[in-house]
Protein backbone atom coordinates (compact mmCIF):
# COMPACT_ATOMS: atom_id res chain seq x y z
CA UNK A 1 0.00 0.00 0.00
CA UNK A 2 3.01 2.30 -0.37
CA UNK A 3 1.38 4.47 -3.03
CA UNK A 4 -1.32 5.62 -0.59
CA UNK A 5 -0.87 8.18 2.15
CA UNK A 6 -0.75 6.08 5.30
CA UNK A 7 -1.63 6.70 8.91
CA UNK A 8 -0.32 4.42 11.65
CA UNK A 9 -2.40 3.59 14.73
CA UNK A 10 -0.20 2.28 17.55
CA UNK A 11 -2.44 0.08 19.66
CA UNK A 12 -1.93 0.12 23.42
CA UNK A 13 -4.71 -2.39 24.06
CA UNK A 14 -7.95 -0.42 23.95
CA UNK A 15 -11.05 -2.47 23.18
CA UNK A 16 -12.19 0.30 20.79
CA UNK A 17 -9.00 0.85 18.79
CA UNK A 18 -10.74 -0.63 15.75
CA UNK A 19 -13.25 2.21 15.88
CA UNK A 20 -10.43 4.69 15.32
CA UNK A 21 -9.62 2.88 12.09
CA UNK A 22 -13.28 2.97 11.08
CA UNK A 23 -13.47 6.73 11.56
CA UNK A 24 -10.37 7.23 9.41
CA UNK A 25 -11.50 4.89 6.65
CA UNK A 26 -14.77 6.83 6.49
CA UNK A 27 -12.61 9.87 5.68
CA UNK A 28 -10.90 7.98 2.82
CA UNK A 29 -7.67 7.75 4.82
CA UNK A 30 -5.75 4.48 4.69
CA UNK A 31 -4.60 3.36 8.14
CA UNK A 32 -3.25 0.25 9.81
CA UNK A 33 -3.38 -0.87 13.44
CA UNK A 34 -0.16 -2.29 14.83
CA UNK A 35 0.47 -3.33 18.47
CA UNK A 36 2.94 -1.22 20.41
CA UNK A 37 5.35 -4.10 20.96
CA UNK A 38 5.78 -4.62 17.22
CA UNK A 39 6.45 -0.97 16.40
CA UNK A 40 10.07 0.09 16.81
CA UNK A 41 12.18 2.74 15.14
CA UNK A 42 12.98 0.48 12.18
CA UNK A 43 9.29 -0.32 11.66
CA UNK A 44 8.38 3.38 11.72
CA UNK A 45 11.05 4.22 9.18
CA UNK A 46 9.85 1.47 6.84
CA UNK A 47 6.14 2.22 7.28
CA UNK A 48 6.72 5.97 6.73
CA UNK A 49 3.39 7.19 8.11
CA UNK A 50 2.09 10.63 7.28
CA UNK A 51 0.65 10.82 10.81
CA UNK A 52 0.45 8.66 13.95
CA UNK A 53 -2.32 8.01 16.47
CA UNK A 54 -1.70 6.51 19.92
CA UNK A 55 -4.73 4.51 21.06
CA UNK A 56 -6.12 4.19 24.55
CA UNK A 57 -5.36 1.19 26.73
CA UNK A 58 -5.83 -0.38 30.16
CA UNK A 59 -2.25 0.11 31.41
CA UNK A 60 -0.75 2.76 33.66
CA UNK A 61 2.42 4.60 32.68
CA UNK A 62 3.65 3.81 36.22
CA UNK A 63 3.46 0.04 35.82
CA UNK A 64 6.58 -2.06 35.26
CA UNK A 65 6.94 -2.66 31.55
CA UNK A 66 4.23 -0.12 30.71
CA UNK A 67 3.54 0.09 26.96
CA UNK A 68 5.60 2.83 25.35
CA UNK A 69 5.92 4.19 21.79
CA UNK A 70 9.30 4.25 20.06
CA UNK A 71 11.21 7.47 20.62
CA UNK A 72 11.34 8.24 16.90
CA UNK A 73 7.54 8.70 16.86
CA UNK A 74 8.20 12.14 18.34
CA UNK A 75 11.17 13.05 16.16
CA UNK A 76 10.16 12.04 12.63
CA UNK A 77 8.28 15.28 12.09
CA UNK A 78 4.74 13.95 11.55
CA UNK A 79 1.58 14.95 13.46
CA UNK A 80 0.74 12.74 16.44
CA UNK A 81 -2.62 12.39 18.20
CA UNK A 82 -2.83 10.71 21.62
CA UNK A 83 -6.11 9.24 22.87
CA UNK A 84 -6.69 8.58 26.62
CA UNK A 85 -3.70 6.39 27.58
CA UNK A 86 -2.17 7.78 24.39
CA UNK A 87 -2.35 11.26 25.91
CA UNK A 88 -0.86 10.08 29.19
CA UNK A 89 2.04 8.25 27.55
CA UNK A 90 2.71 11.27 25.34
CA UNK A 91 2.95 13.57 28.35
CA UNK A 92 5.01 11.02 30.27
CA UNK A 93 7.54 10.76 27.40
CA UNK A 94 7.74 14.48 26.67
CA UNK A 95 8.25 15.87 30.16
CA UNK A 96 4.76 16.22 31.60
CA UNK A 97 3.34 14.52 34.68
CA UNK A 98 0.72 11.79 35.09
CA UNK A 99 -0.92 10.97 38.42
CA UNK A 100 -3.33 8.35 39.62
CA UNK A 101 -6.24 8.49 42.01
CA UNK A 102 -7.13 11.55 44.07
CA UNK A 103 -10.74 11.38 42.90
CA UNK A 104 -10.00 12.44 39.34
CA UNK A 105 -11.01 9.23 37.55
CA UNK A 106 -13.81 9.57 35.00
CA UNK A 107 -15.87 6.78 33.45
CA UNK A 108 -18.75 7.45 31.11
CA UNK A 109 -20.30 10.64 29.84
CA UNK A 110 -18.58 13.91 30.67
CA UNK A 111 -18.64 17.46 29.35
CA UNK A 112 -15.63 19.41 28.11
CA UNK A 113 -15.56 23.18 28.33
CA UNK A 114 -13.31 25.28 26.05
CA UNK A 115 -10.55 27.54 27.31
CA UNK A 116 -9.89 30.99 25.91
CA UNK A 117 -7.46 29.56 23.33
CA UNK A 118 -8.60 28.10 20.04
CA UNK A 119 -7.01 25.80 17.47
CA UNK A 120 -8.10 24.37 14.06
CA UNK A 121 -8.05 20.86 15.59
CA UNK A 122 -11.33 21.91 17.25
CA UNK A 123 -13.00 23.41 14.19
CA UNK A 124 -16.73 22.72 14.48
CA UNK A 125 -16.56 22.11 18.25
CA UNK A 126 -17.92 24.18 21.14
CA UNK A 127 -20.98 25.61 19.45
CA UNK A 128 -21.98 28.38 21.81
CA UNK A 129 -25.66 27.74 21.05
CA UNK A 130 -25.45 24.18 22.41
CA UNK A 131 -24.93 23.07 26.03
CA UNK A 132 -23.58 26.55 26.88
CA UNK A 133 -20.52 25.91 24.75
CA UNK A 134 -19.77 22.51 26.25
CA UNK A 135 -19.28 19.29 24.29
CA UNK A 136 -20.28 15.82 25.42
CA UNK A 137 -17.44 13.27 25.41
CA UNK A 138 -16.85 9.73 26.66
CA UNK A 139 -14.23 9.30 29.37
CA UNK A 140 -12.67 6.08 30.62
CA UNK A 141 -9.59 6.80 32.72
CA UNK A 142 -8.21 6.28 36.21
CA UNK A 143 -4.84 8.02 35.85
CA UNK A 144 -4.85 11.61 34.66
CA UNK A 145 -2.44 14.24 33.37
CA UNK A 146 -1.57 16.64 36.19
CA UNK A 147 1.08 18.67 34.36
CA UNK A 148 1.34 19.10 30.61
CA UNK A 149 4.64 18.74 28.78
CA UNK A 150 6.63 21.80 27.69
CA UNK A 151 5.25 23.35 24.49
CA UNK A 152 1.66 22.15 25.08
CA UNK A 153 -1.31 24.40 25.64
CA UNK A 154 -4.76 23.60 27.05
CA UNK A 155 -7.84 23.94 24.84
CA UNK A 156 -10.49 22.08 26.83
CA UNK A 157 -11.16 20.96 30.40
CA UNK A 158 -13.61 18.67 32.16
CA UNK A 159 -14.44 18.44 35.88
CA UNK A 160 -11.95 15.62 36.47
CA UNK A 161 -9.55 16.20 33.56
CA UNK A 162 -8.05 19.71 33.68
CA UNK A 163 -6.11 18.91 30.51
CA UNK A 164 -8.89 17.18 28.54
CA UNK A 165 -7.73 18.70 25.23
CA UNK A 166 -4.12 19.78 24.71
CA UNK A 167 -1.85 20.53 21.78
CA UNK A 168 1.68 21.57 20.93
CA UNK A 169 0.96 23.58 17.75
CA UNK A 170 4.63 23.96 16.77
CA UNK A 171 5.25 20.22 16.66
CA UNK A 172 1.72 19.26 15.58
CA UNK A 173 1.20 17.07 18.65
CA UNK A 174 -2.38 16.73 19.88
CA UNK A 175 -3.71 14.85 22.91
CA UNK A 176 -7.17 14.27 24.40
CA UNK A 177 -8.17 12.40 27.54
CA UNK A 178 -11.51 11.17 26.12
CA UNK A 179 -12.39 8.74 23.33
CA UNK A 180 -13.50 10.61 20.17
CA UNK A 181 -13.94 7.31 18.25
CA UNK A 182 -17.07 6.17 20.14
CA UNK A 183 -20.54 7.43 19.30
CA UNK A 184 -20.93 8.70 22.88
CA UNK A 185 -18.64 11.55 21.78
CA UNK A 186 -21.05 13.08 19.23
CA UNK A 187 -18.49 15.33 17.52
CA UNK A 188 -15.61 12.87 17.76
CA UNK A 189 -15.63 12.19 14.02
CA UNK A 190 -15.15 15.93 13.41
CA UNK A 191 -12.01 15.90 15.56
CA UNK A 192 -10.53 13.08 13.45
CA UNK A 193 -11.52 14.96 10.30
CA UNK A 194 -9.68 18.05 11.55
CA UNK A 195 -6.61 16.00 12.49
CA UNK A 196 -6.20 14.36 9.09
CA UNK A 197 -6.80 17.66 7.33
CA UNK A 198 -4.09 19.34 9.41
CA UNK A 199 -1.80 16.37 8.68
CA UNK A 200 -2.23 16.98 4.94
CA UNK A 201 -4.20 13.87 3.93
CA UNK A 202 -6.00 14.25 0.61
CA UNK A 203 -8.40 11.32 1.06
CA UNK A 204 -6.86 9.07 -1.61
CA UNK A 205 -8.19 5.83 -0.09
CA UNK A 206 -11.06 4.98 -2.46
CA UNK A 207 -12.41 1.68 -3.69
CA UNK A 208 -11.49 2.59 -7.24
CA UNK A 209 -7.88 3.08 -6.17
CA UNK A 210 -7.98 -0.05 -4.05
CA UNK A 211 -9.33 -2.11 -6.94
CA UNK A 212 -6.44 -1.18 -9.23
CA UNK A 213 -3.89 -1.63 -6.48
CA UNK A 214 -5.29 -5.04 -5.48
CA UNK A 215 -5.33 -6.29 -9.08
CA UNK A 216 -1.68 -5.30 -9.50
CA UNK A 217 -0.73 -7.04 -6.27
CA UNK A 218 -2.62 -10.22 -7.19
CA UNK A 219 -0.89 -10.39 -10.58
CA UNK A 220 2.50 -9.78 -9.00
CA UNK A 221 1.93 -12.44 -6.35
CA UNK A 222 0.39 -15.13 -8.56
CA UNK A 223 2.23 -14.75 -11.84
CA UNK A 224 1.01 -17.45 -14.23
CA UNK A 225 0.12 -19.98 -11.49
CA UNK A 226 -3.33 -21.45 -10.95
CA UNK A 227 -5.47 -20.33 -8.02
CA UNK A 228 -8.43 -21.94 -6.30
CA UNK A 229 -10.85 -19.74 -4.38
CA UNK A 230 -12.92 -20.95 -1.45
CA UNK A 231 -16.35 -19.64 -2.44
CA UNK A 232 -18.98 -19.68 0.30
CA UNK A 233 -21.57 -17.56 -1.47
CA UNK A 234 -21.22 -14.78 1.09
CA UNK A 235 -20.32 -11.23 0.19
CA UNK A 236 -16.66 -11.53 1.20
CA UNK A 237 -15.67 -14.60 -0.78
CA UNK A 238 -17.81 -13.50 -3.73
CA UNK A 239 -16.14 -10.09 -3.97
CA UNK A 240 -12.73 -11.75 -3.59
CA UNK A 241 -13.56 -14.20 -6.40
CA UNK A 242 -14.74 -11.49 -8.82
CA UNK A 243 -11.71 -9.30 -8.04
CA UNK A 244 -9.23 -12.15 -8.54
CA UNK A 245 -11.00 -13.27 -11.73
CA UNK A 246 -10.63 -9.72 -13.08
CA UNK A 247 -6.91 -9.92 -12.30
CA UNK A 248 -6.04 -13.38 -13.65
CA UNK A 249 -9.06 -14.71 -15.59
CA UNK A 250 -9.25 -18.47 -16.05
CA UNK A 251 -6.20 -19.09 -13.90
CA UNK A 252 -8.83 -18.98 -11.14
CA UNK A 253 -11.12 -21.90 -10.28
CA UNK A 254 -13.74 -21.37 -7.59
CA UNK A 255 -14.52 -24.24 -5.24
CA UNK A 256 -17.93 -24.01 -3.61
CA UNK A 257 -17.89 -26.37 -0.65
CA UNK A 258 -21.39 -27.54 0.27
CA UNK A 259 -20.69 -28.71 3.81
CA UNK A 260 -24.28 -29.45 4.70
CA UNK A 261 -24.38 -26.43 6.99
CA UNK A 262 -25.91 -23.97 4.53
CA UNK A 263 -29.26 -22.21 4.62
CA UNK A 264 -32.29 -23.51 2.74
CA UNK A 265 -31.70 -23.41 -1.05
CA UNK A 266 -28.40 -21.57 -0.69
CA UNK A 267 -26.22 -23.99 -2.66
CA UNK A 268 -28.45 -23.74 -5.73
CA UNK A 269 -28.54 -19.93 -5.56
CA UNK A 270 -24.75 -19.56 -5.37
CA UNK A 271 -23.96 -22.07 -8.10
CA UNK A 272 -26.54 -20.52 -10.46
CA UNK A 273 -25.25 -17.00 -9.93
CA UNK A 274 -21.60 -17.72 -10.52
CA UNK A 275 -22.04 -20.13 -13.42
CA UNK A 276 -24.70 -18.09 -15.20
CA UNK A 277 -23.58 -14.51 -14.50
CA UNK A 278 -19.81 -14.63 -14.15
CA UNK A 279 -18.82 -17.56 -16.35
CA UNK A 280 -16.10 -18.63 -13.92
CA UNK A 281 -14.74 -22.15 -13.67
CA UNK A 282 -16.64 -23.51 -10.66
CA UNK A 283 -16.48 -26.81 -8.81
CA UNK A 284 -19.53 -27.66 -6.68
CA UNK A 285 -18.04 -29.92 -4.00
CA UNK A 286 -20.81 -31.80 -2.18
CA UNK A 287 -19.05 -32.70 1.06
CA UNK A 288 -22.01 -32.71 3.45
CA UNK A 289 -21.42 -36.27 4.63
CA UNK A 290 -17.75 -35.52 5.37
CA UNK A 291 -18.45 -32.42 7.47
CA UNK A 292 -21.57 -33.54 9.30
CA UNK A 293 -20.05 -36.93 9.98
CA UNK A 294 -17.08 -35.27 11.68
CA UNK A 295 -19.28 -32.83 13.61
CA UNK A 296 -22.04 -35.13 14.83
CA UNK A 297 -22.03 -35.18 18.60
CA UNK A 298 -19.54 -32.28 18.87
CA UNK A 299 -20.66 -29.52 21.25
CA UNK A 300 -17.59 -27.35 22.01
CA UNK A 301 -17.71 -24.24 19.76
CA UNK A 302 -13.94 -23.99 19.30
CA UNK A 303 -13.76 -27.69 18.36
CA UNK A 304 -16.54 -27.08 15.83
CA UNK A 305 -14.69 -24.16 14.25
CA UNK A 306 -11.36 -25.95 14.13
CA UNK A 307 -12.87 -29.16 12.76
CA UNK A 308 -14.57 -27.21 9.99
CA UNK A 309 -11.35 -25.31 9.24
CA UNK A 310 -9.35 -28.55 9.01
CA UNK A 311 -11.90 -30.17 6.70
CA UNK A 312 -12.05 -27.08 4.46
CA UNK A 313 -8.28 -27.38 4.03
CA UNK A 314 -8.56 -31.08 3.16
CA UNK A 315 -11.22 -30.37 0.55
CA UNK A 316 -9.33 -27.47 -0.98
CA UNK A 317 -6.16 -29.55 -1.14
CA UNK A 318 -8.00 -32.29 -2.99
CA UNK A 319 -9.39 -29.90 -5.58
CA UNK A 320 -6.12 -27.98 -5.94
CA UNK A 321 -4.62 -31.21 -7.19
CA UNK A 322 -7.64 -31.94 -9.40
CA UNK A 323 -7.41 -28.64 -11.31
CA UNK A 324 -3.84 -29.34 -12.33
CA UNK A 325 -1.67 -28.24 -9.47
CA UNK A 326 -2.94 -24.94 -8.13
CA UNK A 327 -0.28 -23.04 -6.22
CA UNK A 328 -2.52 -20.58 -4.34
CA UNK A 329 -5.67 -20.63 -2.23
CA UNK A 330 -7.76 -17.44 -2.25
CA UNK A 331 -9.95 -16.47 0.71
CA UNK A 332 -12.26 -13.61 1.63
CA UNK A 333 -10.52 -12.88 4.94
CA UNK A 334 -11.41 -9.44 6.35
CA UNK A 335 -9.70 -7.11 8.81
CA UNK A 336 -12.21 -7.83 11.63
CA UNK A 337 -11.49 -11.58 11.22
CA UNK A 338 -7.82 -10.88 11.78
CA UNK A 339 -8.48 -8.58 14.74
CA UNK A 340 -10.79 -11.06 16.51
CA UNK A 341 -8.52 -14.05 15.94
CA UNK A 342 -5.27 -12.43 17.06
CA UNK A 343 -4.42 -10.62 20.28
CA UNK A 344 -3.71 -7.48 18.30
CA UNK A 345 -2.25 -5.45 21.11
CA UNK A 346 0.31 -8.04 22.13
CA UNK A 347 -1.30 -8.81 25.47
CA UNK A 348 -3.76 -6.24 26.83
CA UNK A 349 -6.60 -7.36 24.54
CA UNK A 350 -7.65 -10.96 24.12
CA UNK A 351 -8.53 -13.42 21.37
CA UNK A 352 -12.34 -13.44 21.13
CA UNK A 353 -12.82 -16.45 18.87
CA UNK A 354 -11.01 -18.41 16.22
CA UNK A 355 -11.85 -17.84 12.57
CA UNK A 356 -11.40 -20.83 10.29
CA UNK A 357 -9.93 -18.63 7.57
CA UNK A 358 -7.25 -16.88 9.68
CA UNK A 359 -3.86 -18.13 10.72
CA UNK A 360 -2.20 -19.40 7.56
CA UNK A 361 -2.17 -22.84 5.94
CA UNK A 362 -0.54 -26.12 6.96
CA UNK A 363 2.77 -26.74 5.23
CA UNK A 364 1.46 -30.06 3.88
CA UNK A 365 -0.91 -28.19 1.54
CA UNK A 366 1.90 -26.68 -0.46
CA UNK A 367 -0.37 -23.69 -1.17
CA UNK A 368 0.15 -20.00 -0.51
CA UNK A 369 -2.65 -17.65 0.50
CA UNK A 370 -4.14 -14.88 -1.62
CA UNK A 371 -6.23 -12.60 0.61
CA UNK A 372 -7.02 -9.39 -1.30
CA UNK A 373 -9.59 -8.16 1.26
CA UNK A 374 -7.48 -8.63 4.38
CA UNK A 375 -7.17 -4.86 5.00
CA UNK A 376 -10.89 -4.13 4.54
CA UNK A 377 -13.89 -3.78 6.82
CA UNK A 378 -17.22 -5.27 5.74
CA UNK A 379 -18.76 -2.02 4.50
CA UNK A 380 -15.63 -1.39 2.41
CA UNK A 381 -16.03 -4.86 0.87
CA UNK A 382 -19.58 -3.96 -0.12
CA UNK A 383 -18.30 -0.72 -1.69
CA UNK A 384 -15.66 -2.70 -3.59
CA UNK A 385 -18.35 -5.11 -4.75
CA UNK A 386 -20.32 -2.21 -6.22
CA UNK A 387 -17.14 -0.94 -7.85
CA UNK A 388 -16.75 -4.40 -9.45
CA UNK A 389 -20.37 -4.41 -10.68
CA UNK A 390 -21.88 -7.09 -8.44
CA UNK A 391 -25.68 -6.70 -8.23
CA UNK A 392 -27.05 -4.82 -5.21
CA UNK A 393 -29.25 -7.79 -4.33
CA UNK A 394 -26.11 -9.84 -3.80
CA UNK A 395 -23.95 -7.16 -2.17
CA UNK A 396 -26.72 -6.45 0.31
CA UNK A 397 -26.96 -10.05 1.53
CA UNK A 398 -26.55 -10.51 5.23
CA UNK A 399 -23.20 -11.96 6.34
CA UNK A 400 -23.08 -15.73 6.72
CA UNK A 401 -20.24 -17.38 8.67
CA UNK A 402 -17.92 -19.93 7.10
CA UNK A 403 -18.85 -22.57 9.73
CA UNK A 404 -22.48 -22.00 8.76
CA UNK A 405 -25.29 -23.42 10.85
CA UNK A 406 -22.85 -25.33 13.04
CA UNK A 407 -22.29 -22.23 15.19
CA UNK A 408 -26.00 -21.40 15.24
CA UNK A 409 -26.72 -24.74 16.84
CA UNK A 410 -25.21 -24.55 20.35
CA UNK A 411 -24.64 -27.96 21.83
CA UNK A 412 -24.31 -31.17 19.89
CA UNK A 413 -24.68 -31.20 16.12
CA UNK A 414 -27.15 -33.63 14.58
CA UNK A 415 -28.72 -33.82 11.13
CA UNK A 416 -32.19 -33.52 12.66
CA UNK A 417 -31.31 -30.30 14.51
CA UNK A 418 -29.71 -28.81 11.40
CA UNK A 419 -32.85 -29.47 9.36
CA UNK A 420 -35.08 -27.90 12.02
CA UNK A 421 -32.80 -24.87 12.19
CA UNK A 422 -32.67 -24.53 8.40
CA UNK A 423 -36.46 -24.40 8.11
CA UNK A 424 -36.90 -22.00 11.05
CA UNK A 425 -34.27 -19.64 9.62
CA UNK A 426 -36.05 -19.62 6.25
CA UNK A 427 -39.32 -18.56 7.92
CA UNK A 428 -37.59 -15.76 9.87
CA UNK A 429 -35.85 -14.33 6.81
CA UNK A 430 -39.08 -14.60 4.80
CA UNK A 431 -40.85 -12.58 7.50
CA UNK A 432 -38.16 -9.91 7.44
CA UNK A 433 -38.41 -9.60 3.66
CA UNK A 434 -42.21 -9.51 3.69
CA UNK A 435 -42.15 -6.63 6.16
CA UNK A 436 -39.56 -4.71 4.11
CA UNK A 437 -36.92 -4.82 6.85
CA UNK A 438 -34.13 -6.82 5.22
CA UNK A 439 -32.00 -3.86 4.14
CA UNK A 440 -32.37 -2.17 7.54
CA UNK A 441 -30.77 -5.13 9.30
CA UNK A 442 -27.07 -6.03 9.23
CA UNK A 443 -27.57 -9.71 10.02
CA UNK A 444 -30.48 -11.91 11.04
CA UNK A 445 -30.72 -15.60 11.83
CA UNK A 446 -32.18 -18.24 14.12
CA UNK A 447 -30.18 -20.13 16.74
CA UNK A 448 -31.54 -23.52 17.81
CA UNK A 449 -31.03 -23.79 21.55
CA UNK A 450 -29.78 -26.98 23.26
CA UNK A 451 -32.94 -26.96 25.38
CA UNK A 452 -36.26 -28.74 25.04
CA UNK A 453 -39.35 -27.27 26.66
CA UNK A 454 -42.86 -28.44 27.41
CA UNK A 455 -45.64 -27.02 25.29
CA UNK A 456 -49.21 -27.69 24.33
CA UNK A 457 -50.49 -27.89 20.77
CA UNK A 458 -54.13 -28.71 20.28
CA UNK A 459 -54.99 -30.94 23.21
CA UNK A 460 -51.59 -32.63 23.28
CA UNK A 461 -48.34 -32.14 25.15
CA UNK A 462 -45.20 -31.30 23.18
CA UNK A 463 -41.58 -31.52 24.23
CA UNK A 464 -39.59 -29.75 21.54
CA UNK A 465 -36.71 -27.33 21.03
CA UNK A 466 -36.64 -23.65 21.87
CA UNK A 467 -35.07 -21.25 19.38
CA UNK A 468 -33.75 -17.69 19.56
CA UNK A 469 -34.22 -15.09 16.86
CA UNK A 470 -31.21 -12.78 16.36
CA UNK A 471 -31.22 -9.56 14.33
CA UNK A 472 -28.70 -6.73 14.68
CA UNK A 473 -27.79 -3.40 13.18
CA UNK A 474 -24.12 -2.59 12.59
CA UNK A 475 -21.69 -0.86 10.24
CA UNK A 476 -18.84 -3.36 10.14
CA UNK A 477 -19.67 -6.11 12.62
CA UNK A 478 -17.21 -4.84 15.25
CA UNK A 479 -20.06 -3.47 17.38
CA UNK A 480 -23.78 -4.14 17.03
CA UNK A 481 -27.18 -3.37 18.55
CA UNK A 482 -30.26 -5.58 18.43
CA UNK A 483 -32.94 -4.58 15.92
CA UNK A 484 -36.08 -3.12 17.60
CA UNK A 485 -38.80 -5.29 16.06
CA UNK A 486 -42.36 -4.51 17.07
CA UNK A 487 -44.12 -6.97 19.36
CA UNK A 488 -46.59 -7.57 16.54
CA UNK A 489 -43.78 -8.69 14.22
CA UNK A 490 -42.24 -10.95 16.85
CA UNK A 491 -45.59 -12.49 17.70
CA UNK A 492 -46.43 -13.14 14.05
CA UNK A 493 -43.00 -14.64 13.40
CA UNK A 494 -43.15 -16.90 16.46
CA UNK A 495 -46.57 -18.16 15.42
CA UNK A 496 -45.33 -18.98 11.92
CA UNK A 497 -42.25 -20.83 13.15
CA UNK A 498 -44.19 -22.92 15.67
CA UNK A 499 -46.90 -23.72 13.12
CA UNK A 500 -44.61 -24.40 10.15
CA UNK A 501 -41.53 -25.99 11.70
CA UNK A 502 -42.00 -29.32 13.37
CA UNK A 503 -39.61 -29.65 16.31
CA UNK A 504 -39.86 -26.12 17.78
CA UNK A 505 -42.46 -25.11 20.36
CA UNK A 506 -40.92 -21.97 21.89
CA UNK A 507 -39.46 -18.81 20.29
CA UNK A 508 -37.36 -16.13 22.03
CA UNK A 509 -35.71 -12.91 20.83
CA UNK A 510 -32.06 -12.14 21.68
CA UNK A 511 -31.66 -8.48 22.70
CA UNK A 512 -27.94 -8.62 23.54
CA UNK A 513 -25.68 -6.00 21.97
CA UNK A 514 -22.05 -6.50 20.90
CA UNK A 515 -20.27 -6.07 23.24
CA UNK A 516 -20.90 -7.77 25.64
CA UNK A 517 -22.14 -10.54 23.37
CA UNK A 518 -20.90 -11.51 19.91
CA UNK A 519 -23.27 -11.46 16.95
CA UNK A 520 -23.13 -15.21 16.42
CA UNK A 521 -23.95 -17.49 19.34
CA UNK A 522 -20.69 -19.45 19.05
Amino acid sequence: MTQHQRLLIIDFGSQVTQLIARRLRELNVYCEIHPFNRVDDAFLAAFAPKAIIFSGGPASVFADGAPMPPASAFTMGVPVLGICYGQQVMMHCLGGRVERGHGTAEFGRAFVTPTQQTHPILSGWFDTDTLHGREQVWMSHGDHVSEIAPGFQVYGTSPNAPFAITADPARHFYAVQFHPEVHHTPKGAKLYENFVRLAGFTGDWTMGAYRQDAIARIRAQVGDAKVICGLSGGVDSSVAAVLIHEAIGDQLTCVFVDHGLLRLGEAEQVVTMFRDHYNMPLIHADEADLFIGALEGVSDPEVKRKTIGRLFIDVFQKHATAVGGAKFLAQGTLYPDVIESVSFSGGPSVTIKSHHNVGGLPEKMGLKLVEPLRELFKDEVRALGRELGLPDSFIGRHPFPGPGLAIRCPGEITREKLEILRRADAVFIDQIRKHGLYDDIWQAFVALLPVKTVGVMGDGRTYDYACALRAVTSVDGMTADYYPFTHEFLGETATRIINEVQGINRVTYDITSKPPGTIEWE
